[in-house]
């Protein structure tokens, strides 16, 4: 019994790290489609901080300057979305879908023009990686029945980014519930022609908004390379960035109701992994890849069978012209 309690807190352990990217992208995904942008280029934004923020700590070492370079290179990623979009009014699914594809390109091209490895970066070590930090007392608390177990083994020994991740939902929250900016932000995702009439620029709030998302999808890059892996891998995003907008959708476009969508997934990863080599009576050992896909197959059912009606911002995905 005890056994199995500590299999599975550590199933919720790797669920945390797993998590992490898909919460940073959903809350992404939110800003912008909350001011009526469409955000596909989530994938691709998370890919492309992911590789800067190899290639600088590769070159640099520091972990910091890494997750500047991350951001940074999101948030421009972020901008040419919105320079399409926005400005331009071009398609935004369109425009989304080209970043993906200009990433997934650019990244191998780059990192086999640059460091000669076929499209990886060098493995970095430990001091221009974000490492895990032990919480005050969690070593002492250590063998205290089950409140020790959770306080050292779940809630201690992540890096600072997973903690980011989850602070950045209530957050979000407070920026797009409290604040004079969410408020505009939300009615520009469903009312831009109003906004306009009180004399707001619609151009510049959906812009400050991809800008946002720019952001947090640098973060969730940077911990793809520099924090849960030690170097950038071709297409090392997996579709993650996909995953992150649909856990969004599932969750209603709300912060918490998407955070718990990540969590979901990232617990089925979490399973999966401790499937893997399992042998079943008459089946015999459960294949590798049908392991390694579960995770996708089961959150596509279950984000198809139980998310009901969801009710995206009316203004989503259309091109704001000024009346004249």
């Amino acid at each position: 019994m005890a056994d199995f309690l500590f299999s599975l807190l550590l199933i919720f352990d790797a669920t945390l790290r797993v998590a992490t990217p898909l919460v940073f992208a959903a809350m992404a995904g939110l800003f912008s489609e909350r001011s009526g942008v469409v955000d596909i280029s989530l994938e691709g934004k998370m890919l492309a901080a992911a590789f800067a923020a190899a290639s600088t700590a590769a070159v640099t070492g520091s972990a910091w300057l890494a997750l500047g370079a991350g951001i940074a290179v999101s948030m421009v990623l972020g901008l040419l979305h919105g320079f399409a979009c926005i400005t331009h009014r071009g398609d935004q699914v369109v425009s989304g879908v080209a970043i993906n594809i200009l990433v997934s390109g650019l990244t191998v091209v780059l990192g086999i023009a640059w460091f000669q490895r076929g499209g990886q970066t060098p493995s970095v070590g430990p001091e221009a990686r974000f490492t895990p930090i032990r919480l005050p007392g969690a070593q002492a608390l250590a063998d205290v029945p089950v409140i020790g177990a959770l306080y050292s083994e779940l809630l201690s020994g992540h890096n600072l980014l997973v903690y980011l991740a989850f602070a950045a939902v209530p957050l979000t929250w407070w920026v797009v519930y409290r604040t004079r900016f969410g408020l505009r932000l939300r009615a520009v995702g469903e009312n831009p022609g109003a906004v306009d009439t009180a004399g707001i620029s619609v151009a510049w709030l959906r812009y400050r908004a991809v800008l946002c998302a720019g952001a947090l999808c640098g973060f969730a890059g940077t911990y793809l390379s520099i924090a849960q892996n030690a170097a950038f891998g071709r297409e090392m995003t997996a579709g993650q960035g996909y995953i992150a907008l649909a856990a969004l959708i599932f969750g209603k476009w709300r912060p918490v109701p998407a955070m718990l969508a990540c969590l979901m997934f990232g617990f089925l990863d979490a399973v999966a992994i401790r499937l893997q080599g399992v042998v079943v009576p008459v089946i015999g050992p459960i294949p590798v890849q049908l392991i390694q896909a579960l995770p996708y197959v089961m959150t596509v059912v279950l984000l198809a069978g139980f998310i009901g009606r969801a009710v995206a911002p009316k203004a989503i995905g259309k091109a704001y012209v000024k009346e004249r």
